[in-house]
């Protein structure tokens, strides 16, 4: 039995994501021997192996990283790190656990050269349409010579959407809809504003809690503009072969009340968000009234080609209804599951969760390469 040929990591981001995948890679080296991390990055230092031949440790990398002079690598520069150090002796593996633009704009550089990608990095799939195009074709099987690329957890975290959607088109099904609940956040935010007993607190003191517990972002704006939401949209409906401009060709609603947007702060959004509760009842209301709930929805009408990220006044009864705490959701309506839907839910959000997607897609990226 031959040994496996040695694969050669850069691991980009060490936050939160970034340092639960980190440990969540020592224990999946165990298993998988010919993995040799030779770069880590964080926004102001990195840190490099010796040589490839002396790759750096996974249990001492925290430690090292912290004292390191080597300032962060630009994208060029980890491409050229990884090409002048790695002569033929495996193959590079480019793992991103950012939210950086730059770097996803420069995956098609690494692509093309045979360096495999492994990311959450939503932007690289919802922005321009030329980015994804230019990233299909210099990924492999478009480019036979190109590197595999793999972003399971760029939506829902480690939750199977992706490569749920995947294996349906794959196998020949062929999807009419998707719908469901992008956003841990805003799940959480509906689930007890307006729960389907029909009690709920205030919004504002909602969206304080959620913030208070750390589900939303440092300004919560940043999960009300529904922007989020959007990006996740935007990357299923070019999975399954709608043609979306960008975030800004289909209508997304904002839950920032238009008097706020202006806010110096997040501090300064919150303290002054309690001014527009009636309003946001008002919307309870009248979905209360029609024997309806109201969620915070991102829907694909495939075969249309529509897209649509907002509130949602939905029956009791459907799938959404039922969701508890801050889980996602998202529906497949196929012509082999017809008006009952395949459903995928779960934990959409948490570094844990979104690592363990990035983990299992570079196990998928270990056994390809093999």
């Amino acid at each position: 039995m031959h040994s496996p040929k040695p694969v050669y990591l850069a691991v980009i981001g060490t936050g939160g994501v970034g340092s639960a995948f980190l440990s969540q890679l020592s224990l999946l080296q165990q298993a998988h021997p010919q993995i040799n991390v030779v770069l880590i990055s964080r926004s102001t230092r990195s840190l490099t192996a010796l040589s490839f031949s002396e790759p750096l440790s996974l249990s001492t990398w925290s430690s090292a990283l912290a004292p390191s002079r080597q300032s962060t690598f630009t994208p060029p520069e980890i491409l050229a790190y990884l090409e002048n150090s790695n002569t033929t002796r495996g193959k590079c593996v480019l793992i991103d656990n950012t939210s950086n633009q730059t770097l996803a704009s420069s995956y098609p550089s690494f692509l093309s050269r045979g360096i495999s990608i492994v990311t959450p990095n939503k932007k690289a799939f919802s922005d321009s349409l030329e980015l994804w195009h230019e990233i299909e074709s210099s990924s492999f099987p478009a480019d036979p010579h190109g590197g595999l690329i793999y972003h399971e957890s760029s939506v829902g975290a480690g939750l199977p959407i992706i490569s749920t959607l995947k294996d349906l088109m794959a196998t020949g099904d062929r999807v009419h809809r998707i719908e469901g609940v992008f956003s841990g956040t805003l799940s959480f935010l509906f689930n007890n504003f307006a729960p389907v007993n029909g009690r709920g607190g205030k919004w504002s003191e909602e969206v304080r809690k959620a913030k208070e517990l750390g589900y939303t972002e440092p300004d919560p704006r940043d999960d009300l503009n529904g922007l989020d939401v959007a990006r996740k949209v935007v990357i299923l409906a070019r999975l399954a072969g709608v043609e979306v401009q960008d975030t800004g060709a289909f209508p997304v609603e904002s839950l920032i009340p238009e008097a706020l947007e202006s806010c110096q702060s997040g501090d300064e959004f919150l303290s002054r968000l309690g001014e527009f509760d009636e309003e946001m009842e008002d919307v309870k209301r009248q979905a209360e009234a029609d024997g309806k709930i109201v969620r915070y929805v991102g829907s694909i009408d495939v075969e249309r080609g529509q897209l649509r990220v907002g509130l949602e006044r939905l029956d009791k009864s459907h799938p959404v209804a039922g969701l508890r705490g801050s889980d996602n959701i998202v529906n497949f309506y196929t012509q082999r599951y017809g008006e009952r839907p395949l459903i995928v839910q779960g934990a959409g959000a948490g570094a844990e969760v979104t690592a363990m997607g990035v983990t299992s897609d570079l196990i998928k990226v270990l056994q390809r390469l093999q």
